[in-house]
């Protein structure tokens, strides 16, 4: 029998990996009715569903090995990051989803959202005042409007598989549906910023480097204390309390 690997666990969901199958637990299943509704649609490369018992769904590994890791230097050529970012255009021109996604918000909502969670990282103590409140200035430029695309919602770097220099699968899409392009790129390239133009050339368009900026600051900021309760270290070298430093 193959070694059952926790590949991650908190309280919202875990996954496991049996040999080549991916087991994936979620007591939400609308993400789950997401995740395999996303990979049906999007004319990008995608795990295979085997089966579905909820609150369990179970998927194929997909080949290849991750672009890379948040914290740790990617191994990945910049041919391979170029062709993440193609494979992420042909995703932002998809037909929109018929859901608006789980994570949908305006400028204003998103602001609001912001605005209380670095008043309790500064009154908590997580985060210095003098950082906080830079990365909340920083963060301001994504509080704009945006022309919805589809979106992977949760595009982390090690959610993207190449070989070589080909883009051969991207996982977990329970976040998937209509959002702003640039978040997804800012998600991809957090903590890798000396991989954004390999990206950007893939992409192929004109895109707003500031936003995308901003975007690493303000999800970062939403996603420190997140991380605490949920049992990892975004002070770890590289992660997210060190995208913050490096704004200052």
């Amino acid at each position: 029998m193959d070694e059952v690997k926790v590949v991650v666990a908190h309280s919202e969901r875990a996954t496991l990996r049996v040999g080549d199958v991916f087991l994936k637990v979620d007591a939400d299943q609308a993400r789950i009715d997401v995740e395999v509704e996303a990979m049906a649609l999007v004319p990008v490369p995608t795990p295979e569903v085997l089966w579905r018992k909820p609150p369990v769904l179970a998927i194929a590994a997909v080949p290849g090995t991750v672009l890379g890791r948040l914290g740790e230097p990617s191994t990945a050529s910049s041919a391979a990051w170029a062709a993440a970012g193609a494979t992420i255009r042909q995703l932002h021109e998809a037909p929109l989803p018929p859901w608006p996604g789980r994570r949908r918000r305006g400028p204003d909502e998103l602001a609001a959202e912001l605005d209380a969670e670095c008043e309790l990282l500064v009154t908590n103590g997580i985060l210095p005042a003098d950082l906080v409140t830079h990365n909340r200035q920083v963060a301001e430029a994504a509080l704009r409007p945006w022309s919805p695309v589809f979106t992977h919602g949760d595009l982390q770097i090690a959610h993207v598989f190449v070989d070589g220099d080909e883009v051969t699968g991207i996982i977990d899409w329970s976040e998937a549906g209509q959002g702003d392009a640039l978040f997804d790129l800012a998600i991809l390239t957090l903590g890798h910023e000396e991989h954004l133009d390999d990206v950007l050339s893939g992409y192929g368009t004109d895109v707003d480097t500031d936003v995308i900026r901003a975007w690493w600051s303000l999800r970062s900021l939403l996603a420190v204390r997140w991380l605490i309760e949920h049992g990892f270290d975004p002070s770890a070298p590289g992660c997210e309390v060190d995208v913050l430093k490096s704004r200052m």
